[in-house]
C-alpha cells in the first residue's frame, strides 16, 4: 500500500483524507438528523440548532487552538503563523471546544436540558470515517505511531513498521459505539449520560495513546493533547467518581 492514498476521479486526483474528512461531518449529520426523527428530541428545534451553531464554533476554535499549541517550537518557528495555525487542528481540541461552545450558547439562551446525547453515535461515525482518512495518510500526517517490534507493526511510507494508531482509534471507536448501546439497553441513562460516558472513555483512550505517538513533550512527559485529556477529565471528575450518578432513578 502506498501512502498517501489519492482517489483518480477522470482527470481528478483527491487526497482520500481530503474526501472522509468531508464525508464523515456530511454523513454523521444526516444519521444525527435520522436519529432526530426517530427518538425525537426534548429540545426545542432553535434552541438545538443554537446548539449545533455553538458545537461548530467551539470545536473549529478549540481545535485549531490545541492543534496550534501541540507544537510549541513549531509554532515559534513558523514563517506564516495564520498558516500554521489553520493547517494544525486536533479532535481532541474540536471535542473539548465544542462542548464549551455548547455550554456557553446554553447559558446564553437559558437552555438546561442537555443537548449531546443525540450527537454521540453520529460523532463517533463521523470520527471513523474521518479517522479512514488520516490511516490513508501515512507518515505524511502527523497520525502516525512510534516503530514497534510488535507483529501488526505497519510500513505507512518511511519504511519502518510502526504503531498504525489510526486503525487502533477506529477499533476502539466501534467498541465504545457498541458498549454504550449495551449500556443504554441495560439501564436508563440521565439526560446527558451517554454524552459523558463518550467523553470520559475517548479522553481516557487519548491520553495513553498518545504515548506511542510522536510529537513535542513537555519536561514532564506529557504533550499538550495529554494535558487537555487531564483537563477534560477534571471537568468530569464528580462523574468519574460517582458513576451511578448517571443511572437515572426508578421511583415506585
Amino acid at each position: 500500500m502506498q501512502f498517501p492514498v489519492y482517489i483518480h476521479l477522470f482527470s481528478l486526483h483527491l487526497l482520500l483524507h481530503a474526501v472522509t474528512e468531508t464525508l464523515g461531518m456530511f454523513i454523521g449529520f444526516r444519521y444525527f438528523l435520522y436519529l432526530r426523527r426517530q427518538q425525537g428530541d426534548s429540545i426545542a428545534s432553535s434552541n438545538r440548532v443554537w446548539a449545533i451553531i455553538g458545537a461548530i464554533f467551539g470545536a473549529l476554535f478549540g481545535s485549531r487552538l490545541l492543534g496550534m499549541l501541540e507544537n510549541p517550537p513549531g509554532l515559534l518557528e513558523a514563517h506564516n503563523t495564520v498558516l500554521y495555525i489553520y493547517q494544525n487542528k486536533t479532535i481532541v481540541g474540536g471535542l473539548l471546544g465544542g462542548l464549551a461552545g455548547v455550554e456557553l450558547i446554553k447559558k446564553a439562551i437559558g437552555e438546561r436540558h442537555s443537548t449531546g446525547d443525540l450527537f454521540v453515535y453520529p460523532l463517533i461515525l463521523a470520527m471513523i470515517i474521518g479517522r479512514i482518512g488520516c490511516f490513508s495518510m501515512g507518515v505524511y500526517e502527523e497520525t502516525y505511531g512510534l516503530p514497534t517490534s510488535l507483529p501488526w507493526g505497519m510500513n505507512l511510507g518511511d519504511g519502518q513498521l510502526r504503531h498504525p494508531v489510526s486503525l487502533y482509534e477506529i477499533i476502539f471507536l466501534i467498541i465504545l459505539w457498541l458498549t454504550l448501546a449495551a449500556i443504554s439497553k441495560r439501564w436508563t441513562l440521565v439526560s446527558g449520560g451517554r454524552f459523558k460516558l463518550f467523553m470520559i472513555a475517548y479522553l481516557l483512550f487519548r491520553f495513553g495513546l498518545d504515548f506511542i505517538k510522536p510529537g513535542y513533550r513537555f519536561a514532564f512527559g506529557l504533550g499538550s493533547i495529554q494535558l487537555a485529556c487531564l483537563a477534560g477529565l477534571c471537568y468530569y471528575l464528580p462523574v468519574i467518581l460517582f458513576p451511578s450518578r448517571l443511572i437515572q432513578k426508578q421511583y415506585a
